[in-house]
């Protein structure tokens, strides 16, 4: 069971309220199931404004948490997290495993046509698998494509 009293909190950033100016951005909820480090990335670019606030990087970043990560995020130690840097090294480590692999180009010399797979549906996955990769080079995946034939 968990203990919603009992914070993860330094006293200091406990004890912080906000100021009259703050505004709370839309954030999109982490419940737990989904790769931390892009949650992570957009509650960045929406508190733009207040990054150099840790103290409310902290305590806002606790509200976007839902379902699980939010009975995860109250079974961290009391007083054991001082900074949004440690929070989002312990959110990170424990969401991991959603961490979506980086593929390389020469990841699309994999993607084979199946036999039954019409060249529709093929061409459909590919391009969804090119999609995937960061800075792709189209010369290796015109090759890749051309190299189920």
């Amino acid at each position: 069971m968990t203990n919603i009293n009992r914070s993860p909190f330094t006293d200091e950033i406990e004890q912080a309220e906000p100021s009259r100016e703050f505004s709370m951005p839309h954030f999109t909820s982490f419940k737990g199931d989904e790769n931390p480090k892009s949650h992570l990335k957009h509650y960045r670019s929406a508190m733009i404004l207040y990054q150099n606030n840790d103290v409310l990087m902290c305590k806002i970043f606790a509200t976007t948490l839902q379902s699980e990560a939010q009975d995860w995020f109250y079974t961290l130690p009391s007083q054991s997290i001082r900074n949004f840097y440690e929070l989002s090294l312990v959110f990170t480590k424990e969401y991991l495993s959603y961490c979506s692999i980086k593929k390389k180009s020469d990841h699309l010399f994999d993607i084979k046509k199946n036999p039954q797979e019409s060249l529709h549906n093929y061409m459909r996955r590919f391009k969804a698998e090119k999609a995937r990769i960061v800075g792709g080079n189209d010369s290796i995946a015109k090759t890749a494509f051309q190299a189920f034939q």
